[in-house]
């Protein structure tokens, strides 16, 4: 895969040298963070942040003429760090799948795969539109492997939000059980009354 400046990416912390952490990107070689592209604020212990061997998701900031990556950690969401991780787990079941399905040939087509595309996309491609996975590893086997895709269950969210609400109307609760009454497929719990 091609970095770009912005592409989230992510890293493996190799070693610490000063105030610089050097980072394995995965498939693309090293990068480095600087001291304030850590965290925001004043940092007393860079280790409080990264170690040797912690998986973290950085942002591509530059990419030296030489190929040098300078990357920033306090720049990434936490919402932008799970995604990446998630898409990360997702390339591994597609890399383990074809592992299973086509034996020695799997390296092979996994590498034809990523020279072209990204990993990533180009499965959810196929999974709706399987003509390129069918044209590199043939159209029974990729019959097999969309199969299994589309077997794979996804994983439910639950997402719990409190709400604070007030009314001085004497059937507040009434009003208030009226206005969330119509919502479908909610668990609604009431954690207390006004005194």
């Amino acid at each position: 895969m091609n970095l770009e400046e912005g592409d989230n990416v992510l890293c493996t912390v190799d070693r610490i040298v000063g105030t610089v952490v050097f980072v394995k990107i995965e498939e693309n070689g090293e990068g480095s963070i600087i001291m304030s592209e850590i965290a925001p604020g004043r940092i007393r212990n860079i280790r409080d942040y990264v170690v040797p061997k912690k998986k973290i998701v950085c942002k591509v900031l530059r990419i030296s003429k030489t190929g040098h990556i300078d990357l920033s950690l306090r720049r990434v969401s936490q919402k932008e760090s799970k995604e990446v991780k998630r898409k990360t787990e997702e390339e591994k079941n597609y890399a383990k799948i074809l592992k299973n399905m086509l034996k020695e040939e799997a390296d092979n087509i996994i590498k034809k795969i990523k020279e072209k595309n990204n990993f990533y996309d180009f499965f959810q491609e196929a999974k709706e539109n399987p003509k390129e996975l069918e044209k590199i590893i043939g159209k029974t086997e990729a019959q097999k492997i969309i199969d299994i895709l589309k077997t794979q269950k996804k994983k439910k969210a639950t997402i719990k939000k409190e709400i604070r609400m007030s009314t001085t109307n004497p059937d507040g609760l009434k009003n208030i059980k009226e206005i969330f009454g119509g919502i479908k497929n909610v668990k609604i719990k009431y954690i207390a009354g006004g005194a």
